[in-house]
């Protein structure tokens, strides 16, 4: 009875680490694209996109993943570490 509560309890930390991750990396994109577009002033990133300007594609592709590297290094539970 004691591992199946441990195993609860293991699943209730991972869905709210994921749910953590989620929220965070949703506000990490929105406020990485404000500031991005912030810094291009000159250039409309998704008008780009829509022209099919891959350059934009690759460039908006790295800020993603840019992103996303730092938001799961910085939710990432300290056991793991």
């Amino acid at each position: 009875m004691e591992y199946v509560v441990f195993i609860f309890r293991q699943y209730a930390v991972t869905l709210g680490w994921a749910i953590t991750g989620a929220i965070s990396m949703g506000l990490g994109l929105a406020i990485g694209m404000k500031i991005f577009t912030w810094l291009t002033p000159k250039i409309d990133e998704i008008e780009e996109l829509k022209k099919g300007n891959i350059a934009v594609g690759i460039v908006l592709a790295g800020l993603i993943l840019a992103i996303a590297a730092v938001v799961a290094i910085t939710v990432m539970p300290e056991t793991v570490h």
